[in-house]
Parts: structure tokens; C-alpha cells; sequence
């Protein structure tokens, strides 16, 4: 019976050995790694390359949408399973754009969790043909730039929107799923290429474009 390993990414303990304990009575599925921690599974899962990495969204040090688009990257054969108690269009969206193979909400029955898990083993995709279309559609439509804006990236823009709104870095983080050392660098980011020396000046800028 070909094995499948699995690394767990929840910051509850409980969740994890439920989790844990629903797989591995299957008998062909190994839990090789766990953790609490974003940092720590993006040190983790690249050595032990499991098969699937089953992510939470929120963490207390980060996302694990953050540790998805990172794995896409540092290790291409692991396929990212995000399951989360949110159900919203952003998390779905940055999930996809990270290179989630799956998204599923906590909800769902144990059995559900199982069958996930084999099949995004096997390289298939795990998310709702209506929910991917609105991903799609929004894809299409593209960003608006304005021409103050032209050197920034997508994520930046969305970075000075909400420090426009008055958001701290930590809020900014938790919306975008993001680590608030990642938030930190994205504003420095900004404020180097707009030619400005605050973030108050930054929000200045933006409420301007956009009013």
C-alpha cells in the first residue's frame, strides 16, 4: 500500500492531534511533522518533503498562506491543503494566487478531510469550480492603476490602501495574511519608491488618489 506523509500547520494543539488522529487510523497516512508555528514550517516541510502540507490561515507568527506561497517556491513536490475556519473571497483568492492545491473550511466532516487529503496527493485540485470562476473573473478584470502608483506592486497597493484606512501593520498582516515582518517590509518598500519619509505622508498620498 503506497504511504502518503502529511505535515500539520495549526496553531492548536487539539486541532493538530485530531487532525493527526483521523489520518493516521487510515493506516496509509503518516503524519511526519506538525508545528504551531509559520517560521517553523517553512524551516520543517522542505526537509521532510510530505507529500501534503495541511495549512491553518491564521497564526500567531504569520499565515499559512504566507507558508504556502513559500513552499510553492522552496518546495515545488508538496502539495498545500489550506483548511480554515474563514470563509471569504480574500483568503480564498490569496490562497489560489499562493498555489493552494485545495481549500476547505473546518466545518466539513473528518471523512471529507481524509478524501482531501488523497486526492490533492494526487495532484488534483480541491476548490469549488464556482468559487475558482469568481477568482478568474476578478484575474480578468486586473487591477486599477493610477499613475502615482505605477512603480508599485499589486500587494503594495493593497498595503497603502489599508495604511490609508488607518490599519496597523499587525491589522494589515491578520486582512492580508501576511507576517507583520512582511507588512514591515512592504511599507518600507512603498515609502522608497513613492520618495516619501512616513507612513502618514503615504496615507496622505492615497486618500488624495483616491478621493
Amino acid at each position: 500500500m503506497e504511504r502518503i506523509s502529511v505535515y500539520l500547520l495549526d496553531d492548536h494543539e487539539i486541532v493538530r492531534r485530531g487532525i493527526k488522529g483521523l489520518l493516521e487510523a487510515e493506516g496509509d497516512i503518516e503524519v511526519v511533522g506538525e508545528s504551531g508555528s509559520a517560521q517553523a514550517a517553512m524551516r520543517q516541510v522542505p526537509s521532510l518533503c510530505p507529500d501534503v502540507a495541511v495549512l491553518d490561515v491564521r497564526l500567531q507568527d504569520g499565515s499559512g498562506i504566507e507558508v504556502c506561497r513559500e513552499l510553492h517556491s522552496s518546495a515545488p513536490g508538496v502539495h498545500t491543503l489550506i483548511l480554515t475556519s474563514y470563509d471569504d473571497d480574500e483568503a480564498l483568492f490569496a490562497a489560489i494566487m499562493a498555489g493552494a492545491s485545495g481549500y476547505l473550511l473546518k466545518v466539513i466532516a473528518g471523512s471529507d478531510v481524509v478524501s482531501a487529503v488523497r486526492s490533492v496527493s494526487k495532484g488534483q485540485s480541491l476548490i469549488d469550480p464556482t468559487l475558482m470562476s469568481r477568482v478568474l473573473e476578478r484575474l480578468r478584470r486586473g487591477p486599477v492603476h493610477e499613475p502615482e502608483l505605477a512603480s508599485l506592486s499589486e500587494q503594495e497597493r493593497k498595503v497603502l490602501t489599508l495604511i490609508a484606512e488607518g490599519r496597523t501593520n499587525r491589522q494589515i498582516a491578520s486582512q492580508m495574511f501576511l507576517s507583520e515582518k512582511t507588512v514591515k517590509n512592504y511599507v518600507s518598500s512603498i515609502l522608497t519608491k513613492l520618495g516619501l519619509e512616513s507612513r502618514t505622508q503615504a496615507a496622505v498620498l492615497a486618500t488624495k488618489i483616491q478621493s
